[in-house]
């Protein structure tokens, strides 16, 4: 694997972002897809919602210029593609939460069919336990489904879905170079790089939002880069470190459902209880909730990769998670 490649792709990514989304920015405003006050929203002022469509234009020219041909990922592209149209069109029409289910089944059905599955589990304590046929189908559809849907369940503050998955992909990006995993490191890279380039709008105070486009784009980005992780033939992760380094969205969407059963309410029905709404309670402010959830995804991260003995990723995360919130501070401060 070539390093310097990968900077290639991230810089490519992380520039097209920052120079793209001002003008998205303005598209949205033109075409009136913007978010509007309520009593659950936190915002106070109308905000243009369509930045995902951004971060899916800087991983699209990441992947013109990545040399990806030779691993056949067509389905997950295609897969890809149907998951911004469905979040894309959410942001332009609210549609239904069955409407949205029904692109992410159909996106999901695709990779599955392309031979993506989850067919091994490596337990601690348990060893490798493999998935008879149906299971593996069952266990890699609602692994993509929750993991998509989790993601956007975070997605209620500034900056909180896009700096999140910022170090949940910090971690993979860190195992998959230390493994070799090229596949994974280039699309890590480019998820990485585009969010990057869309946080500096989008932390508080927030100049746009990412919309259903990207938390649904970030959802399924991430879901598919873990479960290559998973896949048997690469091997990085087991289900437990990977459930740790998704700690937060996994523990809030878990927390979420039960809420909701326990209430007798549906579970597509949204409601102020999430984490980052619990800790707003408590007297933070929007900034350091925020801040505080990337410490604890962090902190999950940092667990999953002491647990899995990877010393390379473990000085690699911590190097890069510091040199970001370093460069936040930084920015923020010179803002101030």
């Amino acid at each position: 694997m070539i390093i310097s490649e990968l900077i290639k792709v991230f810089l490519a990514c992380f520039i097209t972002v920052v120079l793209i989304t001002p003008l998205v920015m303005k598209l949205a405003l033109k075409w009136g897809v913007t978010d509007k006050p309520n009593e659950r929203k936190v915002h106070q002022k109308l905000m243009p919602r369509l930045g995902g469509l951004a971060i899916f234009i800087g991983l699209f020219l990441g992947y013109i210029i990545s040399d990806l041909s030779e691993y056949h990922i067509s389905s997950i592209s295609f897969a890809l593609i149907i998951i911004v149209l469905t979040g894309f069109l959410d942001d332009l029409f609210q549609i239904s939460p069955w409407k949205k289910l029904f692109g992410q089944i159909l996106a999901t059905l695709i990779v599955i069919q392309s031979g993506l599955l989850i067919e091994f589990l490596n337990i601690p304590f348990f060893g490798t336990v493999q998935l008879l046929d149906y299971w593996s189908y069952i266990f890699t559809f609602l692994w993509i489904i929750g993991i998509t849907n989790a993601v956007n369940l975070i997605d209620g503050l500034d900056g909180l879905a896009a700096g999140v998955s910022c170090v949940i992909i910090i971690t993979i990006l860190g195992s998959a170079i230390s493994n070799e995993k090229v596949l994974i490191s280039t699309l890590a890279v480019m998820v990485l790089g585009s969010t990057l380039g869309f946080l500096p709008y989008n932390f508080n105070p927030a100049k746009i939002f990412m919309g259903d486009t990207g938390s649904l784009l970030l959802g399924f980005s991430i879901a598919i880069i873990s479960l290559l992780g998973l896949y048997k033939s690469v091997a990085l992760f087991n289900i437990t470190i990977t459930v740790l380094i998704l700690g937060v969205p996994v523990i809030d969407t878990v927390l979420a459902i039960i809420r909701r059963l326990i209430n007798r309410k549906p579970i597509t029905q949204p409601d102020k209880k999430h984490l980052h709404h619990q800790i707003l309670s408590l007297g933070f402010s929007h900034r350091n909730t925020v801040l505080l959830i990337y410490s604890i995804s962090s902190f999950f991260s940092l667990m999953a990769l002491f647990l899995s003995r990877d010393y390379f990723s473990i000085v690699f995360f911590i190097t890069i998670i510091f040199g970001l919130l370093g460069s936040i501070f930084t920015f923020y401060s010179l803002k101030s």
